[in-house]
């Protein structure tokens, strides 16, 4: 049975207002409407996005008679982890997380020895329907509010600081759901994320990276909002006959299309665009596949590209299967040949189901 594209979310209740769903200004006055002077908006956001602390209660700055107040005004819980599993040798941590409403996504804590990544959701489940993603699988249940993105991001954070003293780096939105198609609580959310503190968490632009699988108005205006944060195309293959059945989304905006609005980000950015590859036993696998990718986005984009190819990573009941070494070894070769960079991504938590189009969130 063929899956339709859902690009608006199923209505729902929205979460509570909480702390991170505003800006500056709205924290102002939010702290107004409580009857505490305006500086505290800063208290708070130093607290919040400095030291990582989301409970008011443990605000030693905060005036012990107003912390409760603040706290269920301005600091709902918004996520309870409901269950959290490690391979790797404890290098990745799968978390699955339930909102409010029981709604369940999952965020993967990923650590390098020279960085600290973080995968984080932008939906509950997603709406764009590729057969070979067991989250596309699953559907669409509802976007994300901004501050259940953003405290997946402090929450990792405050788990690298706390039990591996280290830092979170990098943030990557390739979790569960297209960001594109839930756009402004995503782009508030990577506001937080690189604004200096006391607004944000002062994670660097360069690196943030935004996937998406080529809603390309979307990724023209993300252009505009010049941020400078890493664009993420999941192309899958070059030509459009596949591509309308993998990547269903292909049937509104073709390859030529979504390569032409990320070439445009590129441009706007200054910054080169990352192009997902997953490469499929006897699917997209083909050396004529590899050669037409190569030569399309050297056009394209000259230097301003580089092709992550992501050994396929295996859902439950898919009847695809990952390249075999020697085909993927090969593919690499014949895209670098065109003059396009090219190297393959370290597959993470595949044990765990914690890998690149594993994520189910099954309870």
């Amino acid at each position: 049975m063929k899956q339709e594209l859902v690009f608006e979310a199923p209505r729902r209740a929205l979460p509570p207002r909480h702390f991170a769903d505003l800006d500056e200004d709205g924290r102002a006055e939010a702290v107004a409407e409580l009857g505490l002077p305006k500086f505290r908006a800063k208290q708070l956001a130093n607290q919040y996005y400095g030291r990582l602390i989301a409970d008011p209660r443990e605000m030693t700055d905060l005036p012990a008679a107003v912390r409760e107040q603040v706290a269920e005004a301005l600091f709902p819980t918004l996520l309870t982890p409901l269950r959290q599993i490690q391979c790797d040798a404890g290098e990745t941590r799968k978390t699955l997380w339930r909102a409010g409403d029981g709604t369940t996504f999952e965020s993967v804590l990923m650590r390098y020895p020279d960085r600290a990544t973080v995968c984080i959701s932008s939906q509950a489940g997603c709406g764009m329907a590729c057969p070979f993603c067991a989250t596309g699988q699953g559907g669409l249940t509802r976007n994300l509010s901004t501050a259940e993105i953003v405290e997946q991001v402090r929450s990792a954070a405050a788990t690298m600081r706390d039990e591996f003293d280290g830092r979170l780096s990098n943030i990557v939105f390739m979790g569960m759901g297209e960001p594109l198609a839930n756009y402004n609580r995503v782009l508030a959310a990577v506001r937080r994320i690189i604004e200096a503190p006391p607004n944000g968490f002062g994670i660097s632009a360069r690196s943030v990276t935004v996937s998406t699988v080529g809603l390309a108005p979307a990724i023209r205006r993300l252009a505009e909002e010049n941020l400078g944060v890493t664009l993420a195309l999941s192309l899958h293959t070059p030509d459009d006959e596949l591509r309308d059945t993998l990547v269903p989304v292909n049937n509104r905006w073709a390859v030529d299309e979504a390569l032409e609005a990320a070439r445009h980000y590129a441009d706007v950015t200054g910054r080169r665009v990352s192009i997902e590859y997953a490469l499929i036993r006897d699917i997209n696998d083909q050396p004529w596949r590899a050669d037409l990718l190569g030569k399309k986005l050297h056009s394209v984009f000259g230097s301003l590209v580089h092709v992550n190819l992501i050994p396929l990573n295996p859902t439950p009941g898919s009847k695809w299967d990952a390249s075999p070494k020697p085909v993927e070894r090969e593919f690499v070769r014949r895209v670098r040949a065109k003059g396009v960079s090219c190297t393959v991504r370290d597959t993470r938590g595949q044990e765990i189901a914690a890998a690149c189009g594993q994520l189910a969130a099954e309870g």
